[in-house]
């Protein structure tokens, strides 16, 4: 199973803004389409919900590739100063 670390900017992203950021589709109506066959998990479990947040560390799977939610490197320096 391959794993990808995906950045985010902001504190919390919805799955499918998510899916679109990480390339695991080609436009946003395809998400629908994932999400209704069952075919994506978030931490291990199923999910439906395209508006779904998720946060730095979640886990989310799409088919035999999965991705991690990471903080954005730069933004986290930032936020520092």
């Amino acid at each position: 199973m391959v794993s990808k670390p995906v950045s985010i900017r902001d504190e919390s992203i919805r799955l499918g803004q998510f899916l679109k950021l990480a390339d695991a589709v080609d436009q946003g109506s395809d998400v629908k389409i994932l999400l209704a066959a069952g075919d994506v998990s978030v931490n291990g479990e199923v999910e439906i919900r395209r508006g779904r947040q998720l946060r730095p560390g979640d886990v989310v799977g799409v088919h035999a590739t999965t991705y991690r939610v990471a903080v954005d490197q730069d933004e986290q320096a930032d936020s520092g100063r």
